[in-house]
């Protein structure tokens, strides 16, 4: 199979498909997604080598369950022991020997199989098209929000970061019936969020206190400006990830009786629903998708400042595919 790995560099390799052990599913992977994530890996984050990515949407050839054969699945990307007392606690995904695919111990799914355990896998509802599903990791990543912080109908909520998390991000809370004003630094993507309903402005001319900051800007400057707009007794939401972080005067935490949640992972139903609901837009956020064959061009492009949602497609041939909506752009090579 083919395989983007990452060691000593990033390289396509041919490598051979992985096999099953028990409780396991082998998926042929059809669509995967770039995040900053796996930018961030390629930058030292975790000391991470082996097949990249973590968000897909792709079919169960193999599966202890035969069920599950056939399924268009996504996955959910922590891989956990189930007998460590976390574990038993009801926690896996903080797991005291967790792994996580792409970024942590277990192979990505930049590749045309991967493995994951049946567990982590959810099956997609056929009026969920792949350009769709393949937003479901970050989109429950965005969902989760709500499921750590009570939004209450009269807060004011703030996303920081204009890119592909904090879109999804801001459309969750959005659909929950919350006022939520984007903020980013480009105008053309905050165009995004305005033809979505959401209120925008750039981060320099936003001179407003909130009840809830949620920081997607996936930059360690994010924090200290989420500091400077939230009211006292407020909250802040940590959603970026990154090799290294800022000095930082937490001090302003202190004073104003902040409370700050840090954010990763999210349940994948709910997720799954918004997209069957069509409470959540996905094409806008699709900015180019690359045949499999080019996966390293397709990193590059992801790599780009400001880039949105880069895919790869694992279905199509050399030199098929066709002009889609909004700003997706298909390459042919």
């Amino acid at each position: 199979m083919r395989a983007l790995v990452f060691k000593d560099g990033l390289r396509e390799v041919d490598m051979p498909i992985p096999e099953i052990t028990m409780g396991q599913a082998l998926v042929r992977v059809t669509l995967a997604g770039i995040c900053n994530t796996d930018i961030e890996v390629t930058r030292g984050y975790f000391a991470y080598t082996g097949i990249m990515g973590h968000e897909f949407v792709g079919v169960v050839e193999d599966a202890d369950d035969p069920d599950l054969i056939g399924k268009r699945v996504v996955g959910e990307i922590n891989v956990s022991c189930g007998e460590c007392p976390t574990c038993r606690g009801g926690n896996p995904r903080h797991c005291e020997h967790v792994k996580a695919m792409g970024i942590n111990g277990w192979p990505g799914c930049f590749a045309d199989y991967v493995v994951l355990p049946e567990c982590n896998l959810h099956v997609v509802p056929d009026s969920v098209s792949d350009h769709q599903a393949v937003f479901v990791e970050p989109l429950a990543a965005g969902v989760e929000v709500m499921e750590q912080v009570h939004i209450r109908p009269s807060d004011e909520v703030v996303v920081i970061g204009d890119g592909k998390l904090g879109l999804l991000t801001a459309q969750a809370i959005h659909a929950c019936g919350n006022r939520v004003t984007v903020l980013g630094k480009h105008v053309e993507k905050l165009q995004i969020a305005r033809d979505l309903g959401m209120d925008v402005s750039l981060v320099a001319d936003f001179v407003d206190t909130v009840d809830v900051v949620v920081d997607c800007t996936g930059n360690p400057s994010g924090m200290e400006t989420a500091m400077a707009m939230v009211r006292p007794k407020g909250t802040i939401v940590l959603k970026s990830t990154f090799k290294q972080g800022a000095p930082l005067n937490l001090t302003p935490i202190v004073r104003n009786e902040v409370t700050c949640v840090g954010s990763r992972c999210g349940p994948f139903p709910p997720a799954l629903r918004l997209l069957e609901t069509g409470a959540i837009v996905t094409e806008p956020l699709i900015e180019a998708i690359y045949p499999a064959h080019q996966m390293e061009a397709a990193f590059e492009r992801a790599c780009t400042r400001g880039s949105l949602k880069v895919l790869i497609d694992f279905t199509c041939s050399q030199g098929s595919g066709e002009v889609g909506a909004g700003k997706m752009e298909r390459l042919h090579f």
